[in-house]
């Protein structure tokens, strides 16, 4: 039997790594049909996800040589993906961010991935597409172990105050991250008072999450119909994001649905909005309509998502 480190496994993994990079194409000059390669994928990616990174600490993660890295900020810089102002603490060094048209690249980018894997897994069954994932699963735990962090938040019913909140943050967040115009806040303004008139506690509900007496995310269940509950205005503040809030909140959210004898699920987003849709696609939901439309001041992909419960 081979122990740890032998040829035998040394060959085995560099073979899977021959097989598995030439399955993806990540080999290739671009990364799909895209015109981004898979080191500018990668940085794109860092920051849709990540809220103000500094340039070192992408290229330390990613392992990216420092005048690499410069020329992919660069480049990104130029064609207005990116904004990079220097950090307060050592002004050598330079904070990112991505512009509402470097979210939007970014959401193109990964919607085009998404399609791709969807093609390659299609042919599959049900149950090799369960062993595939769970042998990707087994492979990134026995290389990098996950350390579990205790959730520092708790969840809340809504009270006095919280929909000025809702509608404040709700309206500066898009705004600063997506350049939505002041017809979103009349939105969501909307919405809120709408809730509180009609405010039926057997079948909606609101939640707070809440973190040191304050809060940093919320989440909307409502009705649509006898049987079918909606999801509306998750949200959650830049500073909390990484804890895990916002599954805990579409989480409780199911949860509240079914308790409420709901037997199917819907909700309304965006294309660009990435990080709300990996959430949501990881608790079930499935992308059954979009729809292109021009809302908030820009041109957006609608895009409606369902689950049974």
């Amino acid at each position: 039997m081979p122990t740890n480190g032998t040829d035998d496994h040394i060959a085995a993994v560099r073979a899977f790594n021959r097989f598995y990079t030439r399955k993806l194409g990540v080999l290739d000059q671009h990364l799909g049909k895209s015109p981004f390669s898979l080191s500018e994928a990668r940085v794109l990616y860092e920051l849709a996800h990540r809220d103000d990174l500094a340039a070192k600490e992408i290229g330390n993660e990613l392992g990216l040589d420092p005048g690499y890295l410069s020329r992919i900020v660069q480049s990104f810089e130029e064609k207005g993906l990116i904004t990079r102002r220097p950090l307060p603490a050592d002004r050598r060094q330079y904070q990112l961010s991505l512009t509402a048209k470097g979210r939007q690249t970014f959401a193109k980018l990964n919607l085009g991935s998404q399609n791709e894997v969807a093609a390659m897994l299609a042919p599959l069954s049900a149950g090799d597409a369960t062993r595939l994932t769970q042998a990707m699963a087994t492979i990134e735990d026995v290389l990098e172990p996950r350390r579990s962090q205790p959730a520092a938040f708790m969840l809340r019913s809504h009270r006095v105050g919280d929909m000025g909140w809702v509608i404040s943050r709700q309206a500066a967040a898009y705004a600063a991250d997506y350049n939505w115009d002041i017809s979103y806040e009349a939105l969501v303004a909307e919405i809120c008072a709408h809730f509180i008139k009609n405010y039926d506690p057997a079948r909606e509900h609101c939640w707070i999450a809440e973190a040191g007496g304050e809060p940093i995310g919320s989440i909307f269940l409502v009705k649509a119909t006898d049987e079918i509950a909606k999801l509306r205005l998750l949200q959650v503040e830049k500073k909390a994001r990484g804890l895990g809030v916002g599954r805990a909140l579409v989480e409780q959210c199911i949860q509240g649905a079914r308790e409420r004898g709901y037997s199917r699920m819907t909700l309304w987003t965006q294309s660009i909005l990435v990080a709300a849709r990996g959430i949501y696609q990881s608790a079930g939901f499935r992308l059954v309509a979009t729809e292109p439309h021009h809302s908030f001041g820009q041109d957006l992909v609608g895009e409606t998502w369902e689950r049974d419960l």
